[in-house]
């Protein structure tokens, strides 16, 4: 084994948690800070929370929250285009606008007049 190359061992290493819990356990680093530890995890607990410490849970819903939106919206431009793609019904065609034909003068051949 090689010298010189293995960090220290602190065999009194601090454990402190934001709860404040704190307790004493062997590293290689003299004090180590933790955002949740045994005596405030809802698995040892047995507490119904969330633990979000990055804010990952609320950065879940809003996609979640995006998701819900981007497929009501891709419902709906789906349900246009099928409504669009089908046959009108004659009720629907007698109740469109009529749309502008071709005037009777134009239909008509026009007639100049020659001076003389």
């Amino acid at each position: 084994m090689k010298t010189k190359i293995h960090p220290k061992y602190y065999s009194d290493c601090k454990v402190t948690c934001v709860c404040g819990h704190s307790f004493t356990t062997g590293s290689t680093l003299p004090k180590i800070k933790v955002d949740i530890c045994s005596a405030c995890h809802p698995f040892f607990t047995g507490e119904m929370r969330f633990v979000d410490t990055q804010g990952r849970v609320e950065k879940f819903q809003q996609k979640m929250k995006k998701a819900d939106t981007y497929a009501q919206k891709k419902k709906a431009k789906r349900a246009e285009q099928t409504q669009r793609a089908r046959p009108l019904t004659l009720k629907e065609m007698l109740k469109q606008p009529k749309k502008p034909t071709q005037s009777a003068k134009s239909s008509q051949p026009k007639i100049t007049e020659e001076k003389q």
